[in-house]
């Protein structure tokens, strides 16, 4: 049993880049599916798929790691930021670009789970739940 499964899932991710695999299995959860939505939208990973069990217990989401031409991973390094010992939240104002940028914060506000782009576009803040570049 985990107390962080979001932790758990960039583990899994950070883990799979490191080995070349392109494909990782874990359990589902809503916030973990759309996570990955956000990761699939900024263009960090290939795609994502739910796996449903007959029993709800069992269910899981498949993520699809994108790699460039040489085989180098799209995803160099993802962070969390906010944990369950220490929440992190910020306004819209205060956030800050990641690389300049190049990285993207996946934030969880209000109206759902986002991108730090699609949260100046809406003037939200929330909690940043992790850096990716």
């Amino acid at each position: 049993m985990s107390t962080d499964p979001v932790a758990d899932m960039l583990t899994m991710i950070r883990n799979a880049r490191m080995r070349g695999i392109e494909k990782v299995n874990m359990p589902v959860s809503s916030i973990k599916v759309e996570i990955a939505r956000v990761l699939k939208e900024e263009g960090y990973i290939k795609d994502y798929k739910t796996v449903k069990a007959e029993d709800k217990k069992n269910s899981t989401i498949a993520i699809y790691l994108k790699y460039g031409d040489d085989g180098e991973c799209i995803i160099n390094k993802i962070v969390r930021v906010s944990k369950p010992g220490r929440r992190v939240y910020c306004k819209v104002k205060n956030m800050n670009k990641i690389l300049d940028g190049l990285g993207v914060s996946i934030l969880s506000t209000p109206k759902g789970v986002m991108s730090d782009k699609e949260c100046h576009k809406l003037n939200l803040g929330g909690e940043i739940i992790c850096n990716v570049y």
